[in-house]
């Protein structure tokens, strides 16, 4: 077995119980392009400062980009005795070039190495996670820019409440989206800050330019700090706090298509591409999809309180246990970006059941918050105008109307105040174009959102 690159100090092999627990190659593999990214930009740096010649730099790099080769064609053979990807990179690299490969951590320790891995990574999670982002929100925009004029029970309680334009229901959830977007700008502007040139925690005596090798990365910055450097995680967290709450929103869109799904209360089909079917009852049509989104934000949650429960109780400055940052992280990421793709195809391709969500918001008493108001804007104390306007919901419920059942003279019985216009007030689609006030349901105000949604997309 080959020596260990650390080996020098030691007399006996690692045991390999220890080496086979300790080992991070199984996943920090995926790391393979950011490593030797960082690897070349720090052999320039080497070279540039003196510490290496150019010719020797020259080499490492050449060598490098072989390596980045193989592993693209699969060709590399990740070993668990050298531990990581640094030393699998590295040791790969000495077996291609020669000695020369030995110079390439020269300045630096594995602990800024895998820092500045992770910040590299990390940029380019939140671009691919903003990404996502939008696509599922272009998704809901065109969903709602096609259906403005249907309308649909809004709800509190899981109760019909007041109706609503379909597209303002999803509108709402785009805004949510948008503050999950903001959250993953600013992810990314944490990550943006390179830790190479910490060293192991102290900084080092050769005479690097550690904001070189950041602007060649395209960093904005570097830490000010070293023992920060090494054992800063916060931006893996706020990643994985933004995932877990964006995957908590996935989570309620998922519940409203499974219920919206059913058929009780059939408002959308979801096309055959994003439903499945039963092992033995040949008539089902099921929502797995948001089924498995649903029970998948556990997980993002589950991963924040692991990674969170590993920090808590380290001191400066780096730590083995920092090894575990890497799988939640991991997961996390791709758990949000794939529910995120799943969503923007499954609301592409649903159609609106338009009669079932225009019966079910017109078969009810959705109109009664606009009697009580009408008595209100009359004069009556709005407690009163609630008692009146609850009476002749329970009355009308005891005989089995609607309120748009009632004749003029049955309104008047309740209030002398009553006249003809409400019994067009309590429609659906007067319910709706009476909120115009600002943030309403009104389709002036729709279109209003529907354009800022908009800009919103593009300016982004």
């Amino acid at each position: 077995m080959k020596e260990k690159l650390w080996g020098g100090r030691f007399s006996k092999a690692t045991d390999a119980t220890l080496e086979e627990f300790g080992a991070s190659i199984g996943f920090d593999q995926r790391l393979a392009k950011w490593d030797i990214r960082g690897s070349i930009a720090h052999a320039r740096m080497l070279s540039m400062v003196g510490v290496i010649s150019e010719a020797e730099a020259d080499k490492i790099i050449d060598g490098l980009n072989y390596v980045q080769g193989q592993i693209e064609a699969g060709d590399f053979v990740f070993k668990t005795e050298l531990e990581d990807i640094h030393m699998n990179v590295e040791s790969a690299l000495t077996d291609y070039i020669g000695q020369e490969g030995k110079k390439l951590h020269t300045a630096r320790s594995r602990n800024d190495q895998v820092a500045l891995d992770c910040h590299l990574f990390m940029l380019d999670a939140c671009q691919e996670t903003i990404a996502a982002v939008r696509a599922l929100q272009t998704a809901l925009l065109e969903l709602a820019e096609k259906n403005q004029h249907i309308f649909m029970p809004g709800y509190t309680h899981l109760q019909r409440a007041q109706p609503v334009l379909f597209a303002h229901h999803l509108l709402a959830h785009f805004w949510a989206l948008e503050r999950d977007a903001q959250r993953f700008y600013q992810c990314r502007k944490a990550a943006d800050c390179s830790p190479l040139g910490a060293g192991a925690l102290a900084g080092t005596s050769f005479p690097i330019a550690p904001a070189k090798v950041a602007a060649d990365l395209g960093f904005s910055s570097i830490y000010d700090n070293s023992m920060d450097a090494v054992s800063d995680r916060d931006y893996m967290l706020e990643y994985m706090f933004a995932a877990a709450l964006l995957m908590v929103h996935l989570s309620r869109m998922g519940e409203e298509i499974i219920l919206w799904n059913s058929t009780e209360f059939n408002f959308i089909d979801l096309d055959d591409s994003f439903s499945t079917g039963s092992s033995i009852m040949p008539q089902k049509k099921n929502p797995d999809a948001a089924e498995l989104v649903r029970g998948k934000s556990g997980r993002a949650i589950g991963n924040l309180v692991a990674l969170l429960t590993v920090i808590k109780g380290l001191p400066l400055a780096y730590n083995k246990d920092m090894q575990e940052d890497k799988e939640p992280l991991f997961d996390s990421i791709d758990t949000a970006i794939g529910s995120l793709n799943l969503f923007a195809g499954m609301y592409r391709t649903m159609t609106p059941n338009q009669a079932a969500m225009e019966h079910a918001a017109t078969n009810d008493f959705a109109g009664a918050t606009d009697v009580a108001d009408f008595l209100a804007k009359n004069g009556v104390p709005f407690r009163e105008a609630h008692a009146i306007t609850g009476k002749i919901v329970r009355d009308a419920i005891t005989q089995g109307r609607l309120l748009g059942d009632l004749s003029v003279e049955e309104w008047q019985t309740y209030s002398p105040l009553f006249t003809a216009e409400v019994q067009r007030m309590v429609l659906p689609t007067n319910v709706i174009n009476a909120r115009k006030a600002p943030m309403g349901t009104a389709p002036e105000n729709v279109a209003t959102q529907l354009a800022k949604a908009k800009c919103c997309l593009q300016s982004n």
